[in-house]
């Protein structure tokens, strides 16, 4: 108990540390730049009163949504597309595993802005697909080729022993990964998916470039018209930084959790 009060005492003053280093370097900048700060005027563009004086929300937060929605998705599909790609390169079947491999390579050796702007510009007007949904198909895609590999490593730091197991006791293939290996897999993979999960919020600010209105677009578009370049740009990194944060935390409590429960 001590041991954890004393690191949470060290964290603390690192992170005391770390932010006066950061103000005060702000400050330098500002008087040797001369330029005007204006943080009274970043509020309004989080919050906003309609006509009839109710609180709504602002062009910032509407972004944020924007941005939740799509993470949210493509989080979901990335992890399905990861799942299914690990499994094709485990199987038997060659095929299955050319395809997948085939994907991977072609993935993973790309950058994600040329994959968006073939999907958005080459693909979507074929089959008549929105940005929204273009933006979605290219994360998750990305994204999920990653997590693929992370799936299929935790797969395979399986013992043999447990796949022995399971087929010894008559279980099939599809009863053994439901109920043996993918179970412990996925407290395995845990953290690195985490980690996925963290870098497609942040790959998400991409989308921005096929004019969806998400959070960073926002941003630009009121940097455009009122010149808070660095007011406006700290914002938005403070709120992705709130998202990423929250995320960890949310794991690190469940690992926390599952950990006591043993």
């Amino acid at each position: 108990m001590i041991f954890v009060r004393k690191a949470v005492f060290i964290d603390s003053i690192k992170y005391i540390l770390f932010l006066s280093v950061i103000v005060f370097i702000l400050t330098v900048s500002s008087s040797n730049m001369n330029y005007n700060w204006q943080w009274y005027r970043v509020p309004g563009y989080i919050f906003t009163y309609s006509a009839d004086g109710s609180l709504e929300a602002g062009r910032l937060l509407k972004g944020l949504g924007v941005t939740v929605r799509i993470s949210a998705i493509s989080l979901v599909l990335a992890f399905i597309i990861g799942m299914i790609t690990a499994l094709l390169r485990l199987s038997s079947s060659f095929a299955a595993r050319v395809v997948s491999r085939i994907y991977l390579e072609l993935i993973r050796n790309t950058p994600l802005l040329i994959q968006l702007f073939v999907i958005y510009f080459v693909i979507s007007p074929v089959f008549n697909i929105s940005p929204f949904v273009s933006a979605i198909l290219a994360l998750s895609l990305f994204e999920g080729a990653y997590a693929s590999e992370i799936i299929r490593g935790g797969i395979n730091a399986i013992p043999k022993g447990q796949w022995e197991s399971a087929y010894s006791l008559g279980m099939s293939s599809i009863d053994t990964y439901r109920y043996i290996i993918l179970p412990q897999t996925f407290k395995q993979v845990l953290p690195p998916l985490t980690g996925q999960a963290v870098s497609l919020i942040k790959d998400s600010a991409l989308v921005s470039t096929i004019a969806i209105f998400d959070l960073t677009m926002a941003g630009q578009a009121i940097i455009s018209e009122t010149f808070l370049t660095f007011e406006i740009w700290f914002t938005v990194a403070l709120i992705y930084l709130l998202m990423t944060v929250s995320i960890s935390t949310f794991v690190h409590y469940l690992e926390k959790r599952n950990s006591y429960a043993h």
